[in-house]
């Protein structure tokens, strides 16, 4: 992504929330950043119009929009229809995309939709093996371009020779064992979609009858969270932002999320990133396996193989709870 943003001349756009390393990496070799923030209501999803809004005004200037999805750190993602409407607006504007898709092998029905589908002429398809195949010490990252951007994968590749020699053996081997496939793969991928949708859907009701704002997670292992209900009291408490927020429960309940600002949101939002993927997967995958899979995995299942991100969610609401007080 960095060796991208190096050798394409154009601003980049980032819908917000958004992952930490787009927009640093564009502000180190000078591009301009513009940030496109998007509210709950839409899922955290940006809408074809905030884009046109954005290209209308100089329609000839070179962009590359990044779409992550489903999102880090939101777990939310896009359906076909959306993607659609802002191929349309890509497409009449030039608008090179960046589709960061390395969670979509886990979408949580196994139903994700790329973009390239609707817009395959502009779209550039990021991938890897860190997060859909949980390997995250791999570090093998893929991208995939059309015929139309030959021109833009060749010259990265002559800047990436210069830049670093090689992927290691290893990883090679994992790789391609990966991106194979078949059935045991597949099976892998059915379990781990189970298990994830499961817990995320439990700590989303947790937090939602808490009074949190958050959206049900539709990929991934993320929710985002919006805390501003609770926004008098925390600032009756001296606490006046989400990093604030984050640090205050961390001292008092020893439950780690990351503040919204550090995704690019108004500090003051009072947002956060819960990622529920602290529990002991293998085990959590053979218990799965041994259920049918017209069975859904109940909250004793939950307990017994993810009994940290419970009790983890038990804590969060118990700390909101004193704020009500």
């Amino acid at each position: 992504m960095f060796l991208l943003q190096l050798v394409y001349y154009g601003d980049l756009i980032v819908p917000t929330p958004a992952w930490v390393s787009y927009a640093p990496q564009a502000q180190i070799v000078g591009r301009q950043v513009h940030f496109l923030h998007t509210p709950a209501r839409t899922n955290w999803q940006v809408m074809p119009e905030q884009l046109e809004s954005l290209c209308c005004d100089d329609p000839d200037r070179p962009r590359i929009l990044v779409l992550n999805y489903p999102g880090n750190p939101t777990g939310d993602t896009y359906s076909a229809d959306a993607l659609e409407e802002l191929a349309k607006i890509a497409r009449q504007y030039h608008v090179v995309l960046l589709s960061d898709e390395i969670y979509g092998e886990l979408h949580h029905r196994g139903e994700h939709v790329s973009v390239a589908r609707f817009y395959p002429e502009g779209t550039i398809i990021s991938g890897g093996l860190s997060k859909w195949w949980g390997a995250g010490g791999g570090r093998l990252g893929t991208f995939t371009f059309p015929k139309s951007l030959r021109w833009l994968l060749e010259t990265m590749a002559y800047v990436a020779s210069e830049t670093y020699t090689s992927t290691s053996a290893p990883i090679q081997y994992a790789a391609v064992r990966a991106f194979r496939g078949g059935i045991q793969i597949e099976n892998y991928l059915t379990h781990a979609r189970r298990v994830l949708s499961a817990l995320g859907n439990l700590l989303w009701r947790r937090l939602r009858d808490a009074g949190v704002r958050v959206n049900p997670p539709e990929g991934a292992f993320y929710l985002f969270a919006d805390f501003r209900p609770f926004a008098r009291a925390l600032r009756k408490a001296g606490i006046r932002t989400s990093a604030d927020m984050c640090e205050k429960l961390l001292e008092d309940t020893g439950v780690a999320l990351l503040p919204g600002s550090s995704f690019m949101r108004a500090p003051e939002e009072f947002t956060a990133r819960i990622a529920y993927v602290d529990f002991d997967g293998a085990r959590a995958l053979v218990a799965s396996e041994a259920i049918p899979l017209k069975n859904r995995l109940d909250e004793q299942f939950l307990a017994t193989f993810c009994a940290g991100m419970l009790e983890a969610a038990d804590r969060l609401v118990g700390w909101l709870e004193s704020y009500r007080r």
